[in-house]
């Protein structure tokens, strides 16, 4: 059964995308930790990071270090914090997550935003890529 990201992927779920290749695709977290916290994603649907081959292991962080340059130029933040978590997806995702402090990186918090905030925020980020 493919999941949540796959079905992303395949244009069958809406998602905020900001950055996509032929391998990866990065989008806002619907539950954000702070405004611009997006996932990193490889198309490939693999439950844990480290069984990606190299390849698209180290093609993924070079994925999302270029969205973090943007996240950086586009929200008001000191940095933007990366964790590889999660268990409630089985697909590898990267978060990066603007920080201004070390609660930011709480995931048991999120910020409300609005529909159009999103849109906004998405567009800022893809403006600086």
């Amino acid at each position: 059964m493919p999941t949540i990201f796959t079905k992303i992927i395949n244009g069958e779920l809406p998602a905020y995308k900001v950055a996509e290749t032929e391998k990866f695709l990065a989008f806002l977290d619907v539950r954000p930790n702070a405004k611009g916290h997006t996932l990193c994603i490889p198309k490939e649907e693999v439950n844990k990071i480290f069984d990606l081959d190299e390849e698209t292991y180290l093609g993924l962080m070079a994925f999302s270090r270029k969205v973090a340059k943007a996240i950086e130029k586009s929200v008001s933040c000191k940095r933007v914090g990366m964790a590889v978590v999660g268990l409630e997806v089985p697909h590898v995702h990267v978060h990066l997550i603007p920080l201004n402090n070390m609660g930011d990186m709480n995931f048991a918090q999120s910020v409300s935003l609005e529909e159009e905030e999103f849109r906004q925020i998405a567009a800022n980020i893809k403006a600086q890529l």
